[in-house]
């Protein structure tokens, strides 16, 4: 009996993260290697800002508006306060890459709770949780976002514990149904057997075979959470306007695209690059750890 309850969940485990070939899987997919070259570069430009440049992002030079690109020194240019587009560039990546990574620590860690709970002791508590899942589904995010920072405030502990909080549904039904089908094997009903304790067969049965799916969707949230993170700070109700964000710099170039056509562009290609590297180093996860892959 022992056997049966110990070796099928070291061996679901293992199927996951030990088996070289799953891993191998994402190199040898080339949207997969792109992705994480670009999701890399953007970690190192978060991380090193003031290592890989000098300039302050929000040093204003009135005499080197508008600034073309490639000239007087500044290789993206400058906006109409004369600011290096590069460094803003490089320090936006940090306030992408904090609320992405924020935003998936909270929404997980709610969603992935909530889902183990519905899935494994359903009745009433699946019922409950169910229910408020459909209630916030049924409010676009967006707009949801935008109301409760229009009265919060902005900020960006307010940016990221909005989508942080809201963000908790798209794993619960990942997870839930993940667990209403694990809970069925025999290694789980095994562990009932022997007098396992519910939080036992959750935490050390349940939760490490969720982890790989519940990986795959954290990954396709943090893009979500730069895109949202992105249009909130576009409508002025993202960071302050001290800190420099993608968002931001795109709505500041918006009444400039006839004429500095720049100020809008480059980080407009920030969030778009940065989104699909996140996006395809998620392809590429999502085959590599789904066990009922390829």
């Amino acid at each position: 009996m022992a056997i049966a309850t110990v070796a099928p969940t070291q061996l679901a485990v293992e199927d996951t993260f030990s088996k070289p070939q799953r891993w191998r899987r994402i190199f040898r997919d080339p949207g997969a290697v792109a992705g994480l070259v670009i999701v890399v570069a953007v970690a190192m430009c978060a991380l090193f800002s003031p290592l890989l440049t000098h300039v302050d992002p929000n040093a204003q030079d009135l005499t080197a508006t508008f600034v073309a690109p490639g000239s007087g020194g500044h290789l993206l240019g400058t906006d109409n306060l004369g600011r290096d587009l590069l460094a803003r560039i490089i320090w936006g990546s940090r306030v992408s890459a904090t609320v992405g990574l924020c935003v998936v620590a909270i929404g997980g860690t709610i969603g992935i709770a909530l889902g183990l709970i519905a899935g494994y002791f359903g009745g009433w508590a699946d019922a409950v949780i169910g229910r408020l899942a459909d209630i916030q589904l049924a409010f676009p995010l967006v707009l949801l976002a935008v109301a409760v920072v229009g009265v919060v405030g902005p900020g960006l502990f307010t940016v990221i514990a909005v989508i942080g909080v809201t963000s908790w549904v798209q794993y619960v039904r990942v997870i839930r149904a993940e667990t209403l089908s694990l809970a069925q094997r025999d290694f789980v009903t095994s562990a009932a057997a022997i007098g396992a304790s519910r939080r036992r067969i959750l935490l050390r049965h349940l939760l490490p075979n969720v982890v790989s799916p519940a990986i795959v969707l954290a990954t396709f949230e943090v893009a979500r959470a730069i895109v949202l993170e992105s249009s909130l700070s576009f409508l002025g109700l993202g960071v302050p306007p001290t800190i420099p964000s993608w968002g931001g710099m795109l709505a500041d170039g918006r009444q400039y695209l006839d004429t500095a056509w720049w100020i809008g562009l480059f980080p407009g290609l920030a969030i778009v690059i940065a989104v699909l590297g996140v996006n395809l180093l998620g392809d590429g996860l999502r085959d590599a750890l789904d066990p009922g892959g390829r």
